[in-house]
């Protein structure tokens, strides 16, 4: 009668054995937990720099928003702009001035105003000169 519970701890003893060898990698000797979290930290870089490149476009987009802003703060600023219904777009920091203007040199201030802003790469003026 010893020998069935012997026979029963025996092969508890040798899959617990087995389970063990088997959680270890034959050519590196490194556990398999240790290899997961190796490619979670690799993983996880990964998406850090993906998160950080999607942030780049993201500031880009600010950045646009806040040239928008200065623009029409600058326009609004001007006595002889302030009362002109001015539209201001702004894209990868090219600024593009559309609606009337009272005149010509009214136009000419509106683009080296908005050419003052920090971060204007350059602006396009469309504004067309109303008499009036």
């Amino acid at each position: 009668m010893n020998s069935i519970p012997n026979k029963g701890l025996l092969a508890i003893s040798s899959l617990t054995v087995l389970l063990a060898l088997s959680a270890c990698d034959r050519f590196g000797g490194t556990a398999v937990g240790e290899r997961a979290a190796t490619r979670t930290e690799q993983s996880a870089r990964t998406a850090a720099d993906e998160t950080k490149s999607m942030g780049a476009a993201g500031v880009q987009k600010i950045d646009d928003a806040t040239i928008t802003s200065k623009v029409n703060a600058a326009l609004a600023a001007d006595k002889d702009l302030s009362a002109v219904k001015i539209d201001v777009d702004t894209k990868d920091g090219v600024v593009t001035l559309t609606g009337p203007a009272p005149t010509a040199e009214a136009a000419a201030k509106a683009t080296k105003l908005a050419k003052d802003v920090k971060g204007v790469n350059s602006v396009n003026n469309q504004l067309t000169v109303k008499a009036g």
